[in-house]
């Protein structure tokens, strides 16, 4: 099925929509004609990640993360030092 704005589309969760208001009605038709998907049985989906530019960003993230660590970890003994000082 099409709709004239898939956007519109509530999700409901595990890949499965509702029509809306916004999205219109559904419209079906025959696979694989008048601009409607085909359905080939038998054949794996592609992964549309890219598995490399994924991987760097993790570690990016991840060395994103330990340095916020760090930082709130030196903050906080800076803060311990400051509060012995006083006393």
């Amino acid at each position: 099925a099409k709709f004239i704005n898939p956007a519109g589309l509530e999700s409901l969760g595990y890949n499965l929509y509702r029509s809306t208001d916004a999205s219109g009605e559904a419209v079906t038709g025959t696979p694989g004609l008048e601009g409607f998907g085909a359905v080939a049985q038998g054949f794996l989906e592609i992964s549309n990640v890219q598995v490399v530019e994924e991987m760097v960003n993790m570690i990016i993230a991840q060395r994103a993360y330990e340095i916020s660590s760090k930082a709130i970890e030196t903050t906080d003994e800076m803060l311990r030092i400051a509060n012995n000082i006083r006393r």
